[in-house]
């Protein structure tokens, strides 16, 4: 027997009854229920958003980050990091986008939801790793995809495409070595070769 899936509308209702006035906005836009939410409320909220009838949100299924310093409008109130946690309800068959600024660019900073969500460590230690996003209270916030001598974080929108340094084996010292970059960046622009007669034209 399968569950039918909640209008949106009726989650939508839901949240603003378990969230009431730390909801900064919702939405529903193409079938989806947006829910933002300021950094002091987070952690509030998201323990709510698990345990409050009609809601029940058992699962963290995905958490990453956002840069919104090149995003055409800016973000809601001009700030820059945003974590976007995808939630779904086994139980009620439902589904709800929690989003959440950091409250300052240059040290951004959010509460772990790993005591709410266990699943929230290693999305937590990638949006660490890519965006510099501190996660306040994670039992073991370390890189994960990059290099551990990896400098700066490479899903910031200004992160240099060739990156900061490059790593390479050294043969005479029997070991990788990083040194500055040496490639230098270049634009290309593709080729079109048009035979004359190609496909069987003239």
């Amino acid at each position: 027997m399968t569950t039918l899936s909640v209008l949106p509308e009726v989650t939508r209702d839901a949240v603003v009854a378990a969230l009431g006035d730390k909801i900064k906005s919702i939405s529903v836009e193409f079938g989806e229920v947006t829910v933002l939410v300021s950094s002091e409320n987070y952690c509030a909220s998201a323990l709510a958003l698990r345990v409050a009838p009609g809601c029940q949100f058992e699962q963290l299924i995905d958490l990453c980050g956002v840069d919104y310093s090149e995003y055409p409008g800016g973000s809601p109130d001009g700030l820059r990091f945003c974590v976007v946690s995808h939630l779904l309800s086994v139980s009620l068959n439902q589904r709800l986008r929690l989003k959440v600024f950091t409250s300052d660019d240059l040290a951004p900073m959010l509460p772990s939801l790993i005591d709410v969500w266990s699943s929230a460590n290693w999305f937590e230690r990638e949006a660490f790793d890519l965006f510099g996003i501190v996660f306040d209270g994670h039992t073991d916030l370390r890189r994960i995809l990059t290099d551990y001598g990896f400098v700066g974080h490479p899903f910031r929108k200004d992160f240099p495409r060739a990156g900061h340094v490059e790593m390479r084996f050294d043969a005479e010292m029997g070991r990788v070595i990083y040194q500055p970059i040496t490639i230098e960046e270049r634009e290309t622009t593709p080729r079109v070769i048009r035979e004359s007669n190609y496909g069987g034209l003239q």
